[in-house]
C-alpha cells in the first residue's frame, strides 16, 4: 500500500530481456536499507526488488516486469536515462499525505492538455473507456505514482492542477501534450461504483 506522495526520483540505467522486462534504477535509497522482495512503486505500479546494489557502489536496485503489466502500464515505453518517480511502501504509523493507492494501474491515459496557470500547471486527461466512472470532482487520482485532486471532469476526460513542487520533485512537470500516464483511480471511488451496481450486497 502506497500514499501517491514521491520519496524520490530515479533514473533508468539499464534494461534487458524480451518477453519479461528487467530495470536496473538508479535512486538515492540506500541499499542496504532495501531488503531483497520489497514493494516499491515505479511511476504508480508496485514492482518487486529483484536485485539491489551494495554499500559503497551507489544506489540502484532492479526490478522484473511481466508481459501483462508491461502491456497494461506505460512501463514498456521506459528507455535508458528516463526519470521514474519511487516510493516506498507505507509503514504502520506513517504519515498519510496523500490517498490510499494500492500501486496496481488502472489504466493507461493521454495528456490532452498542459497549460499554464501562473505557476501552476494544469493538465487534462483522458482515461481509457470505462474509467472516467470512478473520477469525480475533488477526489483523487493517481498519476504515474503521484496523488492528486480532480479539479474539473467531463465525460471524456478531467483535469488536475500541479503546484511548482510537485512539478520539480516528480516526473509530471516533464508532460507534455500526447504523453501517455498511467492511472489509478481512488479506491474508494471503486467499491463506490461496485455497490451501486449491487445494491443489494450493501448491509
Amino acid at each position: 500500500m502506497f500514499t501517491g506522495i514521491v520519496t524520490a526520483l530515479g533514473r533508468i540505467r539499464a534494461i534487458s530481456g524480451e518477453a519479461v522486462k528487467r530495470f536496473e534504477i538508479e535512486t538515492p535509497y540506500a541499499p542496504d536499507g532495501i531488503e531483497l522482495g520489497a514493494s516499491i512503486a515505479h511511476a504508480g505500479a508496485c514492482l518487486t526488488v529483484v536485485d539491489k546494489g551494495v554499500a559503497g557502489e551507489g544506489g540502484w536496485h532492479a526490478v522484473e516486469v511481466s508481459p501483462e503489466t508491461l502491456r497494461l502500464t506505460t512501463l514498456g515505453d521506459w528507455r535508458q536515462g528516463d526519470s521514474v518517480n519511487l516510493e516506498r511502501a507505507l509503514k504502520i504509523g506513517d504519515e498519510l499525505g496523500g490517498h490510499l493507492v494500492t500501486g496496481h494501474v488502472d489504466g493507461v491515459g493521454i495528456v490532452r492538455e498542459r497549460r499554464e496557470e501562473g505557476e501552476w500547471i494544469v493538465f487534462t486527461v483522458t482515461p481509457p473507456p470505462g474509467l472516467n466512472r470512478f473520477i469525480a470532482r475533488k477526489g483523487s487520482i493517481t498519476i504515474d505514482g503521484v496523488s492528486l485532486t480532480v479539479n474539473a471532469v467531463t465525460p471524456e476526460s478531467f483535469d488536475v492542477m500541479i503546484i511548482p513542487h510537485t512539478a520539480a520533485a516528480t516526473t509530471l512537470g516533464q508532460l507534455r501534450s500526447g504523453a501517455r500516464v498511467n492511472l489509478e483511480v481512488d479506491l474508494m471511488a471503486r467499491y463506490a461504483a461496485r455497490l451501486s451496481e449491487f445494491p443489494e450486497a450493501a448491509p
